[in-house]
């Protein structure tokens, strides 16, 4: 599999056109300020492993309310047991709705501790096994749909995240539509990362619109597209406005806030990430 900075280039996505381009002017009636604002605990990974109680107190001190775990050496939660960090966030005015697992053989697991939780989703990271063609997609779509009804029996609804790779093409079809196409839009969700999409030469507006209520959660993301890696909100090629504009041909219920490079600290960007989403009107 090509890595993402050699699959972009070599695809020659870097020409991103005017969906690239920031405009304001079409939400000058909204109202200002984003609600609700969520953020995907990756993008303070290593401050979650150090102090994962005190990391969540500094993020619903800036406002975040919604949040989605990811795995970590500590386990799902960072070293914290399923109730545990359920009635932290709870403490804290927020909530958990989601998190980044893996189907292994810790699947059955990972269901009972996410129930265990409360949280909504449970969402796939990665694909759960290697290669990029139609054949393996199809299969990778019945792990997929099995993993989903597992979900179901706990009350929690399934998904995936795509990166750049599934926009990939073997024999004409994109291998991201043929999970789409291959699996129950009513048992298996998508988190759209937004990001890689654009980056990748695809508008997920046209995804919204021809797969609609696929996309319940997304991750909201600025990218740089000579660096090809995640940026702070307003420096980078996305035009995040426009993607807010479109929430309702998504059906979308949550968006995360997610960064994995910074130019600094990352406190410091995932507080200008969420002041700038303040300033915006929708």
């Amino acid at each position: 599999m090509n890595s993402r900075r050699d699959f972009l280039k070599s695809s020659g996505y870097l020409a991103l056109g005017a969906l690239m381009l920031p405009s304001l002017t079409a939400s000058a009636k909204g109202k200002a300020g984003v609600k609700n604002v969520g953020i995907q605990l990756y993008t303070v990974r290593h401050e979650m492993l150090q102090d994962a109680v005190g990391t969540l107190k500094q993020l619903a001190s800036i406002g975040y309310k919604e949040l989605e775990s990811a795995r970590s050496e500590k386990g799902l939660y960072y070293g914290l047991q399923p109730r545990e960090i359920s009635k932290i966030t709870k403490d804290l005015g927020m909530n958990l709705r989601s998190g980044h697992v893996h189907v292994d053989k810790d699947w059955e697991r990972t269901v009972a501790a996410a129930a265990e939780t409360g949280q909504e989703y449970l969402i796939c990271s990665s694909l759960p096994s290697n290669g990029q063609t139609v054949s393996n997609y199809k299969r990778v779509a019945d792990i997929f749909s099995k993993a989903a009804e597992d979900c179901k029996k706990a009350g929690i609804k399934f998904g995936y995240h795509n990166h750049e790779y599934e926009f990939e093409k073997d024999k004409g079809q994109v291998l991201y539509d043929v999970l789409l196409d291959e699996t129950d839009p009513e048992t298996v969700k998508m988190e759209m990362d937004l990001g890689w999409v654009i980056l990748t030469g695809n508008d997920p507006v046209d995804y919204f619109e021809k797969y609609p209520g696929r996309f319940p959660l997304w991750h909201l993301k600025d990218m740089d597209r000579t660096k090809l890696e995640s940026t702070e909100f307003g420096k980078g090629a996305i035009n995040i406005t426009r993607m807010l504009q479109n929430a309702r041909k998504s059906d979308m219920k949550y968006f995360f806030v997610e960064q994995e490079e910074y130019a600094g600290a990352p406190m410091d960007s995932v507080r200008h990430n969420y002041n700038y989403l303040q300033k915006l009107s929708i």
